[in-house]
């Protein structure tokens, strides 16, 4: 389980059920959590003064899931570099690779009489180490079932797995999470840290919650039941006895429970869940752009609200949004209808758009509102998508030897920069351009220092970096950008939005806070 004072996936097994048609009795066919047998247990408003015998006629559908994994780890030879070193290890004795044997736990719920079995995705998967050999489930009476891995969505987090058993299995059912609102009670019931079947209460936190993480299913219920590791796949129920979420993640310092967990809403599982199960593909719309939230200081580098809107920082050629005339510098701020906000991001709404269909987008662009037609396409596969993206602060900085003399204005220029940005630059000469692997022809400046304690040094810029334009405006020398500066604090902006390109790398827009 990845954690520490950000959002981690817990190991968590969840279930969601789907009543189907089988050869089963049809006594067998009534789920655990039918509302005709909740009834009688939990009064209609509030929770009940014990939570014993609804949990009694819910445990029974929610199993404990392990898997045996063959996970590759790196060998070091510790005869490295001597004679010996040639009989241990890779090659020239400098070790290599290995595999061992690795368990996971995790908690699902079946839903279904004929044991299909609802969990997350990361509890039946090496997370690209090794090979998962394989899925055990393992059901309240104590009863281990060998599982078929059925289907799985990576983007989701969901999976589905079969067992198969002599007798019709106890189920239970999806729920509606629309209907979920801020403090109502919930339950969870799972396999913290190996302790199968175990069972805490607390109330919905928040719903829709987005966690920063990005991605389209970056949208969860949260609660304050104590989740750990171990609880990832488990239900979350609410007092009718509904699968209203399936527990996934934890916000933590420690790696325990803090009060703070995130459970995939049962109007996003179930739908997903249906495919999986019937070997249907998972298909989601795409744009091709990459995106940023609004900050504050991106909202007042542009003078608009905060929280509303996406910001584009780039168009992936021959994509929908480019044939449609989506630049970068765009702020997306409704699409199809839906607003976009942090709870209804661009990502959750194209992802959950069907591909081919045409939708009106609607953004602003350098202080205009417009609309534009886009045809949503086909989300390419995670490889696909892999080879495309970046991570600036992984770069090498690119950097070079200043050469040359500055005349007294240069200088005052360069000053006013350094106050005003935290920043120096030079002109991109076609030397430069060269050594910092862009064509000869780019037109901008290049920053040659950036002061650690400001705002352009918390947002990663760095020597070598090309400034492309100022407040949209291109730029061709220190001049201009030193205008741009001056012209933004005149009229009274609190921040300034550079587009900057580092090497091989598309260019993006970044705001700088003026001081």
């Amino acid at each position: 389980m990845r954690y520490a004072y950000g959002v981690t996936t817990a190991l968590l097994l969840a279930g969601s059920a789907f009543t189907l048609a089988t050869g089963f009795p049809a006594g067998a066919q009534v789920a655990q959590n039918d509302s005709s047998q909740i009834q009688a247990i939990t009064p209609r408003q509030g929770a009940p003064s014990s939570f014993a015998d609804l949990t009694a006629q819910l445990q029974p559908a929610v199993v404990n899931i392990s898997t045996r994994q063959r996970v590759k780890v790196q060998v070091n030879n510790p005869f490295a570099g001597t004679p010996f070193g040639d009989l241990f290890g890779g090659p020239n004795g400098g070790g290599g690779t290995t595999t061992r044997e690795a368990q996971s736990l995790g908690s699902g719920f079946i839903i279904s009489a004929d044991g299909y079995i609802v969990t997350n995705n990361h509890v039946i998967t090496a997370d690209g180490q090794g090979e998962v050999e394989s899925i055990s489930v393992t059901t309240p009476d104590g009863t281990e079932y060998p599982a078929k891995l059925v289907g799985k969505d990576a983007q989701s987090d969901l999976a589905v797995l079969k067992i198969t058993g002599t007798k019709a299995f106890p189920f239970v059912k999806f729920g509606d999470s629309r209907k979920a609102r801020v403090g109502d009670w919930v339950i969870a019931i799972g396999n913290p840290f190996g302790l199968g079947g175990t069972v805490t209460q607390g109330i919905i936190s928040a719903v829709y919650r987005n966690t920063g993480q990005g991605g389209a299913y970056d949208r969860y219920l949260q609660t304050d039941a104590a989740i750990n590791r171990g609880n990832s796949g488990g239900p979350m129920f609410d007092m009718a006895g509904n699968v209203i979420g399936i527990n996934n993640a934890i916000y933590s310092p420690t790696g325990g429970s803090v009060g703070i967990g995130f459970a995939i809403p049962a109007e996003i599982a179930a739908p997903i869940v249906d495919k999986l199960k019937s070997g249907q593909a998972i298909e989601r719309g795409y744009l091709g752009v990459r995106i940023q939230a609004m900050s504050d200081d991106l909202a007042a580098s542009l003078g608009l609200p905060k929280n509303r809107g996406e910001f584009i920082q780039s168009v992936e050629p021959s994509a929908g949004a480019a044939k449609a005339g989506i630049q970068a510098g765009d702020v997306v701020v409704r699409v199809d209808g839906k607003d976009v906000t942090p709870e209804q991001t661009l990502s959750f709404i194209v992802a959950n758009t069907t591909p081919g269909k045409t939708v009106p987008i609607e953004l602003v662009r350098n202080g205009r509102r417009m609309t534009v037609n886009a045809v949503v396409g086909k989300r390419p596969s995670d490889d696909d998508l892999a080879k495309q993206s970046f991570d600036p602060d992984q770069q090498d900085d690119g950097g070079f030897g200043q050469n040359g003399g500055t005349t007294p204005q240069q200088q005052q220029m360069g000053t006013a920069l350094q106050k005003s940005l935290g920043i120096a630059a030079v002109p991109l000469t076609a030397q430069i351009a060269r050594q910092l692997g862009v064509t000869e022809d780019t037109r901008g400046v290049v920053v040659t220092g950036v002061d650690s304690a400001s705002d352009a040094g918390s947002k990663g810029l760095q020597r070598g970096d090309i400034i492309l334009s100022a407040g949209y405006r291109a730029l061709t020398s220190v001049a201009d950008l030193d205008a741009a500066v001056r012209q933004a604090k005149a009229a009274n902006q609190e921040a300034l939005l550079l587009r900057v390109q580092r090497r091989g790398q598309p260019p993006i827009y970044v705001p700088i806070r003026l001081r």
